[in-house]
């Protein structure tokens, strides 16, 4: 595994494979790897010839209050987990490298709308940060597939749109959301939770299958199960941001003609902040079925 530090170093070996026809894949992370992260590289390398994964801790997508200074680093456990699945190229930039200038003059890539919902809600400034640190990424590896997990549904969506938007060239691919046995959501802030908390945290899973069960056993009064749902997360002791069902195609209200749906919640244990998601499809029978059920 080749580690590169600057885009102009990465371009010119990523061009050099290229020229012996190899395709490329790109998993874009902070690092902290988990095996949530390592079952996108597996994907990737089923994908292409040539993965590069970066990692990147992106100040641009931090609000003035949240985690950066104390987002978990261990680039040493990084490479290690990287280089044992067969990652040939590591690209790991410093802040200088993406944003020479500064990030109060940087130039932003906005996704209206749909960034403004839901996490971009609560998080105003995110989903602005997010896009344009992953439009300079794919500029700098042009990556024929980029793989991304569904874990964060609203990202993966945002993305998406991103680069139907802007005629990217790179086929954005979704992987499952990686689990504990208990039903949590892999994540690196989920170190951030103490003993008692991590046997809390699985009750977000669970509240989520609650309601696509009841979704699927007829129950459509949609804003009753969203209350109930944000009171029983309240009582097993999270503070609720959003619990929102919704279309899976553009993330607005469910409508007749829906025919997937997906269930984003997002609550604080503490003072970790766990997302997590469920889909459920409403008409088994039509192909847009294809979303992970997780």
């Amino acid at each position: 595994m080749k580690t590169y530090s600057t885009a102009e170093a990465l371009r010119s070996a990523l061009n050099t494979a290229r020229q012996t026809g190899k395709s490329v894949a790109f998993v874009p992370t902070m690092g902290n790897l988990h095996e949530g992260h390592i079952s996108l590289v597996r994907r990737a390398r089923q994908l292409a010839d040539v993965v590069v994964v970066s990692i990147f801790v992106n100040p641009l997508q931090f609000g003035a209050n949240e985690d950066l200074d104390n987002y978990p680093r261990t680039i040493t456990a990084d490479k290690e987990k990287l280089f044992a699945e067969g990652t040939q190229y590591l690209f790991l930039p410093q802040v200088e490298e993406i944003y020479p200038e500064g990030m109060e003059i940087h130039s932003k890539v906005c996704v209206p709308e749909l960034g403004n919902r839901h996490c971009g809600a609560s998080r105003p400034g995110h989903f602005d940060g997010v896009t344009t640190v992953v439009n300079k990424l794919f500029n700098i590896v042009q990556p024929d597939v980029a793989v991304f997990g569904e874990k964060d549904f609203q990202q993966l969506s945002i993305i998406r749109k991103m680069v139907r938007d802007l005629l990217m060239p790179v086929n954005v691919v979704g992987v499952a959301t990686a689990r504990a046995e208990d039903g949590l959501a892999l994540s690196s802030r989920n170190g951030y939770l103490n003993e008692e908390q991590r046997q809390i945290a699985p009750v977000l899973h669970r509240i989520l299958q609650e309601t696509r069960q009841a979704i699927a056993c007829g129950y459509d009064s949609y804003r009753e199960l969203e209350c109930h749902a944000r009171l029983s997360l309240q009582a097993a002791g999270f503070e609720p941001d959003y619990f929102n069902i919704c279309d899976a195609r553009d993330l607005l209200d469910v409508t007749p003609e829906t025919e997937e749906i997906v269930i984003l919640a997002a609550a604080k244990l503490g003072s970790t902040r766990l997302i997590d998601n469920v889909t459920h499809n409403l008409n088994p029978s039509s192909d847009w079925g294809m979303l992970a059920t997780n």
